[in-house]
């Protein structure tokens, strides 16, 4: 089992800088952070942008995967992505991993004076999106005409440091998306379905587990052949409350074929309420038994030039 953590994007660097420090030393395989202009409760504090931050984690870290948790369509461009993209995948040296999703409703599209789209046509959006960041990504001189994007000649030259391109974490927890993930993704990541109970959010995420199984069998896939990542702070207990909580969520995680689960650093106030002794307590104690299952190639190792991306597949 692998171990993320995201750092939410609202510290002056000063102050973020060390929780990234820390988050490589601790032993996390991967860090992450969220890729929103504003997000919920947090919409009226402080807020900085995803990619300079990812840019300024990379030169302070060494080996830790580092990836946007997760960049949407809502108000990204696939081609100006790739670019920012190949920068960052350059400065960490290929440890990037780009996290993408389907985006929601509130104050990412409303900023712009935009209306809410319906699921289908959100949906629709972020298919053609990542089909064309992929091929940017993979192409030099890449075409694309469709209904929400058109790139003519897209040049990509350097390319990406880990080849054929970073590998896609995609977020999704419907049918299509799902089938999204199983053709274009190396990675799949579910925060499950809104519940009352912890009880209930974990039945909901082995029902989401096994029709993620059903849509990599349609897709010719092995369901053993994509790493599945689970959002364990979208239940109703967050996951660095105890360090209780924290092992039985793993064990949870563990049973239900997961290979990463990704927890947030803890903060002061609601979300994400929590003591920051509990995560140097897990750091400890649980992350050490963990990474000593760890897999070669797994997203803490530090990639080469010719890796064609997680489990083999770009």
């Amino acid at each position: 089992m692998r171990v993320g953590i995201v750092i939410l994007p609202e510290d002056r660097w000063w102050a973020a800088e060390p929780k990234w420090r820390a988050a490589e030393e601790y032993g996390f395989d991967h860090a992450w952070t969220y890729d929103h202009l504003g997000w919920r409760t947090l919409v009226d504090g402080p807020w900085f942008g995803a990619v300079p931050t990812l840019s300024a984690a990379a030169m302070v870290t060494s080996r830790i995967r580092l990836g946007t948790y997760v960049a949407s369509p809502n108000f990204r461009h696939p081609l100006p992505f790739m670019r920012e993209l190949i920068t960052i995948d350059d400065l960490a040296d290929g440890r990037l991993i780009v996290g993408v999703g389907a985006g929601g409703v509130g104050y990412d599209v409303n900023v712009f004076e935009g209306e809410d789209l319906s699921p289908k046509v959100r949906t629709d959006r972020f298919i053609e999106f990542v089909d064309t960041l992929d091929g940017l990504l993979r192409t030099d001189e890449f075409d694309h005409e469709g209904p929400n994007y058109t790139v003519k000649g897209a040049r990509n030259l350097p390319g990406p440091v880990r080849r054929p391109r970073p590998p896609f974490l995609i977020a999704a927890n419907g049918k299509r998306t799902m089938r999204l993930a199983a053709r274009q993704g190396d990675g799949w990541v579910t925060t499950g379905k809104p519940s009352e109970s912890q009880e209930d959010w974990w039945r909901a995420v082995r029902e989401l587990s096994a029709g993620f199984d059903d849509a990599l069998l349609a897709e010719g896939r092995d369901p053993a052949t994509i790493d599945r990542y689970l959002s364990l702070d979208a239940g109703p207990v967050f996951s660095l409350s105890s360090v209780e909580a924290f092992t039985d969520a793993v064990g949870r995680a563990a049973e239900l074929g997961f290979t990463d689960i990704v927890a947030h650093w803890p903060r002061g106030g609601e979300p994400y309420h929590g003591r920051e002794s509990v995560l140097e307590t897990v750091a400890d104690e649980v992350l050490p038994r963990l990474n000593g299952s760890s897999r070669a190639g797994d997203a803490g190792e530090k990639p080469d030039s010719g890796d064609e991306g997680v489990n083999g597949k770009g």
